[in-house]
């Protein structure tokens, strides 16, 4: 009896780590979802636009024979790819996508907001685009999905090797052709100021929060603005080795990733110990690591 309630808290630790990064988790997808779900049934469906991936399939089934509706559509369509993704994704990120496939399945089935009217079927994209992308960033936030494409995209990375936005960017494009022919050209057209926007406002969500800034530093008292930087702002450094393609002379080089607010008494500590120091600052997309944030386990 024991062996077995050891065997099963090992078996959900696996899964899900603690409850508190598991209820954050389930909160960001149900948030998530929610918030697409407006964008979705707010603007989309009324304007008649199409989507990228699964949803885009979805929404294109919809407007060709509009039968069972798009919750139902898109959650028939996830069950093969559940089946694919539980036998090749890690357990992980296959439990909470089959979570997050069935709360956006529900949102979507019972959340349909009375929106303004919005004429101008450009500022809908733009305004639709912002929703969704808010929703999807949420989501993709969490260490699973809401489904669809994020589970066919891992599986032939993992398998063949295909890179995510490769993936995603030739099914997206199949499914914005099949659009235009099948559907409507114009509409396709704004569909892809919607596809853009959503897809910028996901990239600011997911790495907006997480941007920092990456320091080069050449300088003769390398040690001493190690030392300080360690001391008053708490931040790592590394040193690497270089040597001066001219000179010869071997010097040490700080490297340190600290944020924007920073930035300006990072530089101050640098220049007040030596004037003359060589400095580089980089944007970084994201960091992650150690005090940094982590990464999603596939």
């Amino acid at each position: 009896m024991k062996a077995t309630t050891l065997f099963l808290k090992f078996k959900y630790a696996d899964v899900f780590g603690s409850y508190k990064s598991m209820l954050y988790n389930l909160s960001l997808i149900i948030v998530g979802c929610i918030i697409y779900s407006i964008g979705l049934n707010g603007i989309v469906v009324p304007q008649e636009f199409l989507n990228g991936g699964v949803v885009g399939i979805a929404l294109l089934i919809h407007y060709l024979a509009p039968v069972g509706g798009v919750a139902l559509i898109y959650f028939i369509l996830n069950i093969p790819l559940v089946i694919l993704g539980w036998f090749h994704i890690s357990r992980q990120f296959m439990v909470y996508s089959i979570f997050g496939i069935c709360i956006f399945s529900l949102t979507a089935a019972l959340i349909y907001p009375q929106l303004p009217a919005i004429d101008d079927p450009i500022l809908a994209a733009l305004l639709a685009g912002v929703l969704c992308g808010t929703g999807g960033g949420i989501i993709l936030r969490s260490l699973g999905s809401a489904g669809g494409l994020d589970i066919l995209g891992v599986f032939l990375n993992k398998k063949y090797g295909l890179r995510l936005g490769s993936i995603f960017f030739g099914i997206n494009t199949l499914v914005l052709v099949l659009g235009a022919y099948l559907h409507d050209l114009q509409l396709t057209l704004y569909s892809i100021i919607f596809l853009f926007t959503c897809g910028k406002v996901i990239d600011a969500i997911i790495t907006g929060f997480n941007r920092r800034k990456s320091l080069f530093v050449i300088s003769d008292n390398a040690e001493a603005i190690a030392h300080r930087i360690l001391d008053s702002k708490g931040r790592g450094v590394t040193f690497l080795n270089g040597e001066g393609a001219f000179s010869k002379q071997q010097k040490k080089v700080i490297f340190t990733i600290t944020s924007l607010t920073e930035l300006p008494k990072m530089k101050e500590i640098i220049l007040s110990l030596d004037p003359g120091a060589f400095v580089v600052v980089n944007d970084t997309l994201e960091v992650l690591g150690k005090r940094h944030g982590r990464g999603r386990v596939y």
